[in-house]
C-alpha cells in the first residue's frame, strides 16, 4: 500500500505519541531511582547509587524478590507441562468438545484479575474445606492462581506452533519404528522448542509482576509487587520503592524481549 507523504508523517507522529505515552513514565521511574532526594524532588539535582545500595540491604525487599522468583518459577513450570499437554491434545486429536475446552483454557486471560482472584479466594476458603480439602491461603494458592493465566500463555504459543507445522513428520517417524518418546524427542520437540521457551519467558514475566490475583489469595506471602504496594505510602521507603519499581521494570522487559526474539527465530519458519 502506498501512502502519501502527509499520511506517512501523520503515522510517524501518532507512533511517537503512543510510544511516549507508554514509555516516558517508565523512563522517568528509572531516572527517579537514582534521585538523591528522599522526598522525590523533580528534576533530580544529581544522580546517586545510594538507594540502590539501600535496597540491596533491605531484608524485606530481598525476601519479596526471592518469593516472586520462587512463585514465578513454579507457576511457569506447571504452565509449561499442563499448557503443552493440552495444546497437543487439542492440536493433534479430534474429539467431542475440543473447541469448548480450548475456549475454557483461554478464558482466564480474558477475565479481569479481580474476578479470577475473588473466585479462587472463595474456592480456597469456602468451597474446598467443605469437601475436606483445606490448604489455606499461602504459597500454594498463589502458585495455583498464577498458573491459571501462565498456562494460557504457554498453551497459545505451543498450539500456534503445532498448527503451523504438520503431523506428517511425526507419523513418518513412528512408521519407521521410532517409539512415542523418540518421536517427541527427535521430531516434535525441536519444532516447538522456541515456542516453549517464549511461552515460558512470557509466563515468568507475567507471574513476576502480578498483584491483583496475588493480593486476594496470598495469605501471608509477600511478593515484590505486594511489597511495593504495601510500602508505597510510607515516606521513608519512597526511594527504595522507586528502586524496586525500576528493578521490576527491567526484569519484566527481559523475558518479553527474549520471547520476542525466539518468536522471530528464522529457524522456525523452515519447519
Amino acid at each position: 500500500m502506498t501512502l502519501s507523504p502527509a499520511a506517512r508523517v501523520a503515522l510517524r507522529i501518532f507512533l511517537f505519541i503512543v510510544l511516549g505515552f507508554l514509555y516516558i513514565p517508565l523512563a522517568l521511574e528509572l531516572v527517579n531511582s537514582f534521585n538523591p532526594s528522599r522526598i522525590g524532588i523533580w528534576p533530580p539535582e544529581s544522580l546517586t547509587l545510594e538507594w540502590w545500595g539501600a535496597t540491596w540491604n533491605n531484608e524485606g525487599a530481598r525476601n519479596a524478590f526471592i518469593e516472586s522468583v520462587q512463585v514465578a518459577a513454579i507457576a511457569t513450570a506447571i504452565a509449561l507441562v499442563l499448557g503443552s499437554m493440552i495444546a497437543f491434545a487439542i492440536a493433534r486429536y479430534d474429539w467431542f468438545g475440543r473447541e469448548s475446552v480450548s475456549l475454557l483454557i483461554v478464558l482466564p486471560i480474558a477475565l479481569p484479575g479481580i474476578v479470577t482472584g475473588v473466585a479462587l479466594a472463595n474456592a480456597f476458603s469456602d468451597v474446598l474445606p467443605v469437601i475436606g480439602i483445606d490448604i489455606g491461603l499461602g504459597l500454594v494458592t498463589v502458585v495455583i492462581g498464577h498458573s491459571t493465566f501462565c498456562l494460557v500463555i504457554v498453551y497459545n504459543n505451543v498450539i500456534a506452533r503445532l498448527r503451523r507445522g504438520s503431523a506428517s513428520m511425526e507419523e513418518a517417524s513412528m512408521d519407521l519404528g521410532a517409539s512415542t518418546w523418540q518421536t517427541f524427542r527427535l521430531v516434535t520437540f525441536p519444532q516447538i522448542r522456541s515456542a516453549l521457551l517464549a511461552g515460558g519467558l512470557l509466563a515468568f514475566g507475567l507471574s513476576f509482576d502480578e498483584i491483583i490475583v496475588t493480593q486476594l489469595v496470598r495469605g501471608g506471602v509477600e511478593t515484590l509487587p505486594i511489597w511495593i504496594y504495601n510500602n508505597l505510602s510510607r515516606p521513608n521507603q519512597a526511594p527504595v520503592v522507586n528502586v524496586v519499581a525500576a528493578l521490576v521494570i527491567l526484569i519484566s522487559i527481559l523475558p518479553v524481549y527474549f520471547a520476542q526474539k525466539l518468536s522471530d527465530d528464522p529457524a522456525d519458519s523452515r519447519i
